[in-house]
């Protein structure tokens, strides 16, 4: 599994698309956070975190996607997943390994975003921001990423085509974190079903945590949609 995940991350940064991933997430970031002025942190007005937790999904909506729709798409397309097939590694070897590269890229992307809470603590005019509630928020961020990266390998093990495993991952992405909530507002579940269907989106969940609230429901979930969709890549594999 170690080798794998090695094999990913030597893949990822031997060429730019690694570091592109993390300048792009960090950029795309700093300029709304810091640049412009109807999303700055500077005009809200408080000592708070909660611009840059309510951006990042939507970054890493399209960001994530990128980084994951090569990882088995391109295994097919070179013909080298029947080459892997007969090294001594089982499907969830092989999907375990591709998991954790990704994380770790993206880890690596979230890591120096804690310059911005140093930045906030630094200039708030009381000299002290919600530590438990920033943590909270970025827990949930770290389980909304491992979320999305299991989605993304799992859309790429449909197709041997990267653009193809992209354009899926990410619709799929939007529509599992933004789409219930969106189907919750209309009028047929205006009697109180409004709120379960809301409950089945990942956004749901994932603002819950960022109020600080590590809720076990919240946990059970997010793992849970984890499992399914490694589980959906493991049984794709044995088809393959």
């Amino acid at each position: 599994m170690w080798s794998i995940c090695k094999k990913e991350l030597n893949q990822f940064f031997s060429n730019l698309t690694g570091y592109i991933a993390i300048i792009l997430f960090l950029l795309i970031n700093g300029i709304f956070l810091f640049v412009l002025s109807d999303s700055s942190i500077f005009e809200f007005g408080y000592a708070s975190m909660d611009k840059f937790f309510e951006l990042a999904p939507w970054i890493l909506m399209f960001l994530l996607p990128a980084i994951t729709m090569r990882s088995l798409s391109d295994e097919f397309k070179a013909g080298t997943f029947e080459i892997l097939k007969t090294k001594p590694l089982s499907s969830w070897q092989i999907v375990w390994g591709k998991y954790f590269s990704i994380l770790i890229v993206l880890l690596l992307a979230i890591l120096p975003t804690i310059i911005y809470v140093v930045t906030i603590k630094v200039l708030s005019a009381q000299g002290g921001i919600d530590s438990g509630g920033i943590l909270g928020s970025y827990i949930g961020l770290f389980l909304l990423v491992a979320v999305f990266a299991a989605i993304g390998l799992c859309c790429s093990g449909f197709t041997n085509n990267a653009v193809v495993a992209f354009l899926i991952s990410s619709f799929s992405c939007l529509i599992l974190y933004f789409g219930f909530s969106a189907l919750s507002r209309l009028p047929f579940f205006a009697n109180g079903l409004d709120y379960y269907v809301e409950m089945l989106g990942i956004d749901f969940h994932y603002r819950s945590m960022s109020r600080g609230v590590l809720d076990s429901r919240d946990l059970v979930y997010f793992i849970s949609m984890i499992f399914v969709f490694l589980l959906t890549s493991v049984k794709n594999l044995h088809k393959k």
